[in-house]
């Protein structure tokens, strides 16, 4: 091997590559957009569709009361409902979200409350819809403080102290620094996308410096140089790795940045999981681990994608082979999304899963220092095995000439 034959060909590529339209979408333009619109433009998007389903005024209905006309007329007061008239098919207008919720207050309500006996209004809606639980919130809210003030009135009648009704108070107290809690919520997110843009920022010039060169009849001009075939594919390597290491570097610094101004522009406006959600923060330390941890595996596409590639007899071919390769990198690095799924020693075995476990570790500010070794050093085998199949398939005449 020939390090100056392999720099030769790998700085041709790269020249050829950069002229590559699609290569620099792919490379380039792709991770500086996708970020942003991921963080900043759908954290605007969703903050906007809450904030308009919270204006709206749901409309509920109410299932007997009859012989309960205060509660009744209280809810029709509330200013923040709809309340329509009451029809048999009411589950059936809630799953069509004609309407939001339904309530169904029980037979003697009111009579119950006043001589203090338990009775039990029921709350029907769409599980996970969005205005739906809005609607049922609101229910909800009116019957606990008429429920609150039901019992303080029965407190009173008896001269009783109305701290009866609440003997203790539970606080619960969070003990994780804020990025830790951002990182639990988000960190998933992160080394999802990294790595699916690591894939992509390599696949186009995989294919196009193999199935590319055999569609377009140069792949025999430049098997005729005076060029080994290892310096040929370690060169042709060279340029896919810029590409991935390229694409996961600027999605890094991207994503770094998107969560900083993220951060500033959204902070205040949502709470809960939302405002623990911006707690995120990619320090610079994390940035260069989550680099360390991603540069094998880049490897490892890098080569997997070429050795795919040259199989091919054609672009389009490429692209058929590649495709399942997608589904395979995109199911573990979503498992890692699951809830339960920890990192440990077998996992740290399993090739992208693993990467997209430590680095979500590592965003929350925990480093398994052991864990990082090991995924180093086994995701570096399958990158080694991968790159000796591309170069292994370079210098079979078959495959390289195959129709």
């Amino acid at each position: 091997m020939s390090a100056r034959a392999v720099g030769v060909v790998y700085r041709k590529e790269l020249i050829d590559s950069l002229r590559d339209r699609r290569t620099v979408v792919s490379m380039i333009v792709v991770p500086l957009l996708v970020m942003p619109l991921l963080t900043i433009g759908m954290g605007f998007l969703s903050l906007t569709l809450v904030g308009l389903a919270m204006k709206e005024s749901p409309k509920v209905m109410i299932l007997g009361g009859q012989d309960s006309p205060q509660v009744v007329a209280d809810l029709k007061r509330l200013p923040d409902l709809q309340v329509v008239p009451e029809q048999p098919d009411y589950a059936e207008e809630i799953s069509n979200k004609q309407i939001r919720a339904a309530v169904e207050i029980p037979p003697g309500f009111e009579a119950r409350l006043a001589s203090g006996e338990p009775s039990t209004v029921t709350i029907y809606m769409y599980q996970g819809e969005l205005k739906s639980g809005f609607g049922a919130d609101h229910l909800q809210r009116f019957f606990r403080e008429l429920r609150d003030r039901t019992i303080r009135e029965h407190l009173e009648a008896r001269q009783l102290p109305q701290s009866l009704a609440r003997p203790f108070e539970i606080n619960e107290r969070n003990v994780a620094a804020p990025e830790k809690v951002g990182g639990a919520l988000l960190g998933g997110m992160v080394p999802y996308f990294v790595i699916l843009l690591c894939l992509t920022g390599a696949m186009y010039p995989a294919m196009d410096l193999t199935a590319g060169e055999k569609e377009r009849g140069t792949i025999e001009t430049i098997l005729c140089s005076p060029v080994s075939r290892t310096d040929l594919v370690l060169g042709k390597f060279l340029m896919v790795l810029t590409a991935s290491i390229a694409t996961a570097v600027l999605a890094i610094l991207a994503m770094a940045g998107s969560f900083a101004v993220g951060k500033k522009m959204l902070a205040g406006v949502m709470s809960g999981a939302v405002n623990s959600a911006l707690q995120i923060t990619i320090t610079g330390k994390a940035m260069v681990s989550i680099f360390f941890v991603v540069l094998p595996m880049a490897v490892f596409f890098s080569a997997a994608l070429l050795a795919l590639s040259v199989f091919a007899k054609s672009f389009k071919e490429a692209q058929s082979y590649i495709s399942p390769l997608m589904i395979l990198v995109v199911m573990p690095a979503i498992a890692a999304l699951l809830p339960g799924v920890e990192l440990n020693s077998a996992l740290a075995l399993v090739p992208v899963l693993n990467t997209s476990l430590v680095s979500k570790e590592i965003i929350t500010g925990t480093y398994h220092w052991d864990f990082i070794a090991l995924i180093f050093l086994s995701s570096s085998v399958y990158a080694v095995l991968a790159l000796a199949i591309a170069v292994k398939l370079f210098q079979s005449e078959d495959v390289l000439f195959r129709t």
